[in-house]
């Protein structure tokens, strides 16, 4: 049992550093050597429980999905609360999200760039995240503006999507009101 417990915490201190340097410094930058080291945890270790680092990445795309869903699961109604409508309250969250210190975009955006390779199993498992995200943002929608909610959530899945990767190059959080405004004319234009 005390094996499983080791074993269990040297996987998750790899994961977690893992997950912190490619977010900080990219996937390619970051070496299996500094992931080890910095886990401190044997190379050995590493490799029983990730045998290529293509392992690990998947690893890491899964653990930050779990993390990116727990945060959204608890700031979308927090902001919720105080705006009353759910499209106020997502782009608070995500405005929220950008004035985070060591924000550095959205990490499967940054992956899939990174991993260049359409059929690379990490662009893979990015695109399920983005129709699994693009559901939530979905469901989100239609509780703003009804029924007519399912035809706008793509376009209000593109201002969340453009709203990050110009939060990361202005370094503002700014981009989260520009796109607001943007789906609160969309809401309206379909009578929500």
């Amino acid at each position: 049992m005390k094996r499983t417990a080791n074993t269990s915490d040297a996987r998750r201190r790899l994961v977690e550093t893992a997950d912190r340097l490619f977010y900080a410094d990219g996937i390619r930058a970051v070496g299996i050597d500094r992931v080890i080291a910095e886990a401190g945890v044997a190379k050995a270790t590493l490799y029983a429980h990730f045998p290529a680092k293509d392992d690990l990445i998947l690893a890491v795309l899964a653990h930050r999905e779990e993390a990116v869903t727990a945060y959204f699961a608890e700031a979308v109604p927090r902001h919720r609360r105080r705006a009353g409508d759910p499209l106020r309250a997502l782009f608070a969250a995500l405005k929220e999200w950008f004035a985070s210190p060591g924000f550095r975009g959205c990490a499967f955006q940054n992956a899939v760039i990174e991993l260049a390779d359409p059929a690379h199993p990490g662009t893979e498992f990015v695109r399920g995240h983005k129709q699994r995200f693009h559901a939530f943002l979905a469901e989100l929608v239609r509780a703003a503006v009804g029924p007519a909610g399912e035809g706008l959530a793509p376009a209000v899945a593109v201002l969340v999507e453009g709203a990050v990767v110009m939060a990361l190059i202005d370094r503002s959080p700014a981009p989260a009101d520009v796109a607001l405004d943007a789906a609160l004319r969309l809401a309206a234009g379909a009578g929500g």
